[in-house]
């Protein structure tokens, strides 16, 4: 885990361009820019044709939006793959006359392995795979980064870097990063989903909703600085508040009944078979 700094002043010729300008770019634009990691003159975006995206991004964070390759991808130090997993080989075919092995390429498409984007590029690119996720906005991204054996250290420092400018980040093997998309990558949507259910109880027992957001908020919030900041587990901290006979323990009681716990985890390993599953799909394509 490292914490970030600003990465302009240790790369001063940083070129940054992204390939692919929907939610997550816009989630790591936002944030590097909101902790002045990058300035927007460093930072680039395309898409592959919505004009009226690129100009609101670039509008919004003064970055550049372009379809100029030359301009997008000539001497570029770093260059994001974050587009639709259909859209990646024109991707990879765009950008391969302007990559040389000084060229980080960094993938953030879940399910697509480094060997496939050397295969299309050069087999001696250097080239990561980082498995963010969109709490990357608000500088709260959990972020697991593999490398191929092509990446300098300075350009894993990099990755590294960039990344912990917004939230944590973490080296792992590239074959962990299937779970890592099940976990952490797709996890804040299991959040939103439980806090939706939240919601639904509220309102079924007859809580104003504004007030029943607010308090649920706040505890969602409260548990994960609890889960932080103390030395306790889950486990020992859920039992400390689940009194025998209490309102906690008939809660938990009713949610075991249903199979919550085993719906979670199921849901989980779904959402990483679904990534070895597109990984799959492109290795035969």
């Amino acid at each position: 885990m490292y914490n970030f700094f600003n990465l302009s002043r240790r790369f001063p010729i940083l070129k940054l361009t992204f390939v692919g300008a929907g939610s997550m770019a816009e989630a790591i634009i936002s944030g590097l820019i909101e902790k002045n990691i990058f300035s927007h003159e460093q930072i680039y975006v395309t898409n592959h044709q919505n004009k009226q995206r690129l100009a609101t991004l670039a509008h919004t964070y003064g970055i550049k939006g372009s379809y100029d390759n030359h301009e997008l991808f000539d001497q570029a130090n770093i260059i994001v793959l974050a587009m639709k997993p259909k859209d990646v080989k024109d991707a990879l075919e765009t950008i391969r006359p302007y990559v040389s092995h000084h060229t980080l390429i960094i993938s953030v498409i879940a399910g697509i392995s480094t060997s496939f984007i050397a295969q299309n590029l050069s087999q001696s690119q250097s080239i990561a795979r980082a498995m963010p996720n969109t709490s990357a906005a608000v500088g709260k991204s959990a972020t697991a980064i593999s490398v191929n054996s092509y990446v300098t250290k300075e350009q894993e420092q990099m990755a590294m870097d960039l990344f912990s400018a917004i939230g944590i980040s973490v080296i792992v093997e590239e074959k962990q990063l299937d779970a890592v998309t099940g976990i952490s990558g797709s996890g804040p949507a299991y959040f939103y989903f439980v806090v939706e259910s939240m919601q639904k109880a509220a309102e079924q027992l007859g809580l104003d909703k504004e007030m029943a957001t607010l308090l649920i908020h706040q505890t969602i919030y409260g548990a994960a600085e609890m889960l932080m900041s103390s030395q306790k587990d889950a486990q020992e901290l859920r039992s400390k508040v689940t009194s025998p006979g209490g309102t906690t323990e008939a809660g938990i009681n009713r949610m075991k009944e249903l199979k919550l716990d085993e719906s979670i985890v199921e849901g989980i390993k779904a959402a990483s078979i679904r990534s070895q599953q597109l990984a799959e799909q492109f290795e035969k394509n």
